[in-house]
Order: structure tokens, then sequence, then C-alpha cells
């Protein structure tokens, strides 16, 4: 070439006329290679097939395999889920923790494979592989997010079918045995309660579990609360969507008792928007341990969690006689579809005003030791 370029090139003939086809570029491909190819090249064209067209079908089909990996689908259902998924994007951490799993678990297994060709017993085996180590769970949950992958794949036309729907996880894969948060029995609240109202450490972790004994939230939407989210006039604390499990809004009714604690820790308020921000830094909350670790040197090590009052709560208002629809409401344990979803949090609001409020009288009763063998359901 005038720029001092080598490149091999087979010039024949088809239907009379002149054509050449490029084989590569000298020394990267040796003359002994270039022979190789211009006879395979030949075979082609005996079979009554251009050479060059041929060559132009096979690079099409590689590109097209490429786009129809396991992978390519995957990363593209990804950015779909990550933002556009019903109820809204999801939060950075769930999303970046998906991510990691997807390419520290499935990507090497089926990654490579073309989406179209995949079998069930392909992701039952990637699933084993991570139940092998002891994951359970995971293995699970990658099993499920191998299903949306596929669904998204015959959504636009890479795939015809979902081979993680051929078998059913629950037959192929093991369970892990459900246990529950550990909690005291409802009679051992009194002295529980007593003792988070003397507790000597903080006062934020004091009042932090004094609200949550009498709102029962997770204790992930206790710790991240905003002063932003209560109205205290209206009574009301209003969860925003990102920050609840199920991803829906959530409208926890304040009782008076609870209206008064956090007036009493608005008077310790800096300049954090954040109900119990960290020691350290201020700007992020309270660490998720700190209730733990203040029940656990209140002597209740292995007995009581964060997650045990709402265990408890449940446990009271069941056996006093409260509609079951509204405590598993008021819990934000109802499960919710997409259309229903933005009006669903507020169905029983006056009901679970009136239950919030019995519930927190019973707690004052509790702790100030009076007999009590039940209160009436609102």
């Amino acid at each position: 070439m005038p720029t001092g370029g080598k490149h091999w090139r087979w010039k024949y003939r088809m239907e009379g006329k002149e054509k050449r086809l490029a084989l590569g570029s000298y020394p990267a491909v040796t003359l002994v290679a270039a022979r190789a190819a211009r006879e395979k090249a030949r075979l082609v064209l005996k079979a009554g097939t251009d050479p060059v067209q041929s060559k132009k079908e096979e690079k099409q089909a590689r590109r097209d395999v490429m786009g129809n990996t396991f992978e390519a689908v995957a990363r593209a259902w990804y950015d779909h889920w990550a933002l556009h998924s019903v109820g809204g994007p999801k939060s950075p951490r769930h999303a970046e923790y998906t991510k990691r799993r997807l390419e520290a678990d499935i990507l090497p297994v089926l990654g490579a494979k073309p989406i179209s060709e995949i079998k069930a017993a392909q992701v039952l085996g990637m699933a084993k592989k991570i139940e092998e180590r002891g994951a359970l769970d995971l293995s699970r949950r990658a099993w499920q997010v191998c299903g949306q992958i596929f669904e998204y794949g015959i959504a636009h036309e890479k795939c015809e079918r979902n081979p993680a729907r051929d078998v059913k996880p629950g037959v192929a894969l093991k369970g892990r045995k459900k246990s529950n948060f550990a909690r005291v029995d409802a009679k051992e609240m009194p002295d529980l309660l007593r003792k988070i109202r003397s507790y000597p450490g903080s006062p934020y972790t004091r009042l932090a579990m004094e609200l949550m004994a009498l709102t029962f939230v997770r204790t992930g939407e206790l710790i991240a609360a905003h002063w932003d989210e209560f109205d205290l006039d209206a009574a009301e604390w209003r969860v925003p969507a990102e920050r609840m499990k199920m991803k829906t809004p959530h409208i926890v009714p304040l009782s008076t008792q609870a209206i008064d604690l956090l007036r009493s820790l608005h008077e310790l308020r800096g300049l954090s928007g954040l109900l119990f921000p960290g020691e350290r830094d201020h700007e992020k909350p309270m660490s998720n341990g700190t209730i733990l670790g203040a029940l656990k040197r209140m002597g209740y090590a292995g007995r009581m969690t964060g997650h045990g009052f709402r265990g408890v709560a449940s446990t009271i208002l069941h056996e006093h006689s409260f509609d079951h629809a509204h405590i598993e409401l008021q819990l934000a344990h109802m499960e919710r579809d997409a259309v229903s979803a933005a009006y669903n949090f507020a169905t029983y609001l006056p009901q679970r005003r009136k239950m919030m409020q019995a519930y927190a009288d019973h707690l004052d009763k509790l702790r100030q030791g009076a007999k009590i063998p039940s209160f009436e359901a609102a």
C-alpha cells in the first residue's frame, strides 16, 4: 500500500466479475495463515457462495450473538430495573448490592452464553454453586434475578422462554428454616420499659428505643428518620416510599406520648435534619447497632432486638382483639400492587389512630406497674 502497509488479498471471479477478499495484514497474518484462509474461501466459492458476502454475514452473526448474550441482556435489564421499575428508582444501596451479586455470582457462569440457548439445568447449576458455599438465601435471589432477566429478554425479543420457570426453586434448592427476631414475652415488657426509661447512656439512644416501642417501625426506618417527615400538629409521621421495605409510603399515626417524646427530642436538635444523627458524623444516621447494643447493656442480649418491638406489638394488639388488617397495615406488612400502592397506605387511618393511642396508653400502664388484664379495642 502507498502508506507502507502490507495486506493479503485473494483475487477471484464470480459471475464474470472480478472480486477481492481481504485475508488480513502482514506480518500479523503469516503466509501460512493467509493460504489457509484462501483455501477456506475457495471451498465457499465452489459451493456457489460469494466469499465476501459470506464473511460479512459471519461478522454480523458474531455481532448478533454478542448482543444476545445473557450478560448483554442482563446489563440492559439492570439499567431498566434500577431506574424505571414500578414504584420508582431503586435506592442506590439496593441497586449496587444487586449489581455486585449479578457480577459475582451470575455472570461468571451464564454471562457469555447466548440467552436463547440457556437451559433450566444451567440456571440451576449456577444457583447450586452459590448454595454450596452456604448462601441459601442468595441462591434463591440469584434464581429470581435470572427469571427477571429472561422476562426482560422475552419482552425485547432476545429469547422466547424463561427457563427459570421450568423448575421451581423450592423443588431444587435447599430452604432456610425461618427464624424470628429475638423478642421478650409481652409479660416482660413492664420491666423492659422501665429499664429503657432509666437508661443511663445517650439520651438519643433512650428516646430512639422509646419511640420504637411506641411506633414499632423497622429499625432502619427509625434511625434514618428526618424531621421534615413529621407533622406534629397533624400527629403524623409519613415515611417516604424510598425508605420503606415495600417501596410505598407509610403513615405512622402519632400518639400523644409519641408527640411529647418528639418535642423533647426536638430540644436536643442540632443542625442536622436527622432525628437520630450519628455521634461522629451528624450528617449520617445513628448506627444500626446502637439500639441492639443498648438492649445488650441492659441485659437483653439474645433476648430482644429493635425488630422485636414489632413482634411484641403485634402479639399484644392481637391478644386485645384489634383487627388483624389494621395491625398488618400499621406494621407495613400488607402486599400492595402497583395500582393500589398510591392510596393503600392511608387505608383504615382513623382506626389505626385509635389503635396507636390505645397501645401507647397500654405501654404507659405497663411501665407504671398497673394491673390491666385487657384494654378495649377501638
